[in-house]
């Protein structure tokens, strides 16, 4: 089967206009936040051409906005780097679930499908797909939330920097930024150990406010990662395995060693005795 073809039964396929619908919900938002960014990376001194190089290329709204202050002002190099690894940390972890999904395709095609991961993406295909095993709609649906979010995302970033200077900072669309984030991150917001983070990371944010260079936000990134490490191990302590009966002869099943390699199962195999 030839390329084309190929993308062409992605395109057709139910659960890319599937995935379409879903994200259209967080896509005026997506582009809000798209739009400020653009404006942003012009006024703090980015030449058009950079700019769009760091939209195309970057394509990181949170870790955009976390460095640009930092450029601005001349921050030093190693912390407008671990600004941005740090924002970005949540991506090592949405890759370690993306494997159990997509660890079997070639390496190109899972190094384009980590490009166009998103946040909002990932809590899309998690609620459509929630056990974390390969189905042949998985692509489909991805491809489709993906394309959705990069276009929400880069064409009204590009505007925005194409308009920058065109655009007056009494628009509000600062405020207009603020909204998209709080409609991105209450939408990711979905069990007691997030919403935990997520005050951590606040509170620690606005107690280390003085800080000089921004320094606060990685402040609270750490925090917030602390505070998700101790209510995992804590939930770890407090979950007991499953306990599964093996035939003698039998071969313990892919997903089954997944689940006995994460301690929630543990395989007892029975014993045949002449």
């Amino acid at each position: 089967m030839s390329r084309r073809t190929r993308i062409r039964n992605t395109l057709r396929h139910p659960y890319f206009r599937m995935a379409v619908i879903d994200m259209a919900g967080t896509s005026l938002g997506i582009a809000a936040w798209g739009l400020v960014t653009g404006v942003v990376m012009v006024k703090s001194g980015l030449s058009v051409g950079m700019a769009v190089f760091m939209s195309l290329v970057v394509y990181a709204g949170s870790a955009q906005l976390a460095v640009i202050p930092l450029l601005s002002v001349g921050a030093p190099l190693w912390v407008v780097w671990l600004t941005a690894s740090c924002v970005n940390l949540r991506f090592v972890i949405f890759s370690s679930m993306w494997r159990s999904y997509f660890g079997h395709l070639p390496l190109r095609q899972r190094l384009a499908l980590g490009y166009f991961s998103g946040d909002v993406i990932y809590v899309g295909f998690m609620k459509r797909f929630p056990q974390a095993q390969p189905q042949p709609e998985q692509v489909p649906y991805f491809c489709g939330a993906a394309s959705t979010n990069w276009l929400a995302w880069q064409v009204p970033s590009i505007a925005g920097i194409l308009l920058a200077n065109t655009v007056p900072l009494s628009w509000g669309l600062g405020f207009a930024g603020v909204l998209a984030l709080l409609g991105v991150l209450l939408s990711l917001l979905f069990d007691r150990a997030t919403w935990l983070a997520t005050g951590v990371a606040g509170t620690a944010a606005i107690a280390a406010f003085a800080l000089p260079l921004k320094l606060n936000i990685l402040v609270a990134i750490a925090a917030a990662v602390a505070v998700g490490l101790i209510m995992e191990a804590v939930d770890r302590r407090r979950h007991k395995p499953e306990v599964v009966l093996l035939p003698a002869d039998s071969v313990l099943p892919p997903e089954e060693r997944e689940h006995v390699q994460a301690g929630d199962v543990v395989p007892l195999r029975e014993e045949r005795h002449p």
